[in-house]
């Protein structure tokens, strides 16, 4: 699963780099600790353009009969986003991508009770754009008033980097896919089904960071400085 993510890149040169054509996105600053039911930052397709904006973490589908719901949801399977009822849908219309520095994972240690959280991220410093889907749910039919727009990230099965770790990740879209999941009027599901893949090994490294970031009150860039965990040991 993906629980926590860093979102520090600024949304104009994220806009940037995924050659959005709007923004709609109020004043942020850089987080290393984003949560569920956080706002995140997405990047949607209308009408031909891309528009980055905000959505909730945790995806409330339109259906649900309160909003409490999206802070169950924030993770959506690679392997039955066709079959989930709660997913189904947006994962044939309301697809989006959701901008990230990087995301934590923890590993059990066999001789501590605490996990060692890593903090996995592209080799280059480069954004990651994970798969994402969203919904819109209102509180009263016709009336926009409460309206929550969420997002849940779509995971699939580790790569060798984070297989040590967790056994579950983020898909990473690369940069070739984004005009295939962002256009709405795309309802091949079949091949979009084939994009949820594990990133290629040579993207990402796993750095050892502080079990800080366990507590969502933290909040800084300490929380992705390396720390030596002493001898790493591989999950059985």
């Amino acid at each position: 699963m993906c629980g926590r993510f860093t979102s520090t890149t600024p949304a104009e040169d994220l806009a940037a780099y995924f050659a959005v054509d709007e923004i709609v996105v109020g004043e942020r600053g850089p987080s290393w600790n984003v949560a569920p039911t956080d706002p995140v930052l997405t990047v949607v397709e209308r009408d031909g353009s891309r528009r980055m904006g905000e959505m909730r973490w945790g995806l409330v589908p339109f259906w649900a009969k309160d909003a409490s719901i999206g802070s169950r949801m924030i993770n959506a399977r690679a392997e039955t986003v066709t079959t989930t009822s709660a997913y189904s849908r947006p994962f044939e219309r309301r697809r989006c991508l959701v901008a990230a520095d990087g995301f934590y994972e923890w590993q059990p240690r066999p001789d501590r009770k605490a996990k060692q959280a890593f903090h996995i991220r592209s080799v280059d410093g480069q954004p990651l754009a994970f798969a994402g889907l969203w919904d819109s749910w209102r509180p009263t039919r016709g009336s926009d008033e409460g309206r929550v727009v969420s997002a849940a990230i779509v995971t699939t099965s580790a790569n060798e980097v984070v297989r040590p770790i967790h056994d579950r990740m983020p898909v990473v879209l690369p940069q070739s896919t984004w005009d295939a999941w962002l256009d709405p009027e795309n309802d091949d599901v079949e091949a979009l089904a084939q994009l949820l893949v594990p990133a290629p090994v040579s993207l990402l490294e796993a750095v050892p960071v502080s079990g800080a970031v366990g507590n969502v009150r933290n909040d800084g860039p300490e929380l992705i400085d390396r720390v030596d965990p002493g001898e790493l040991f591989p999950v059985a």
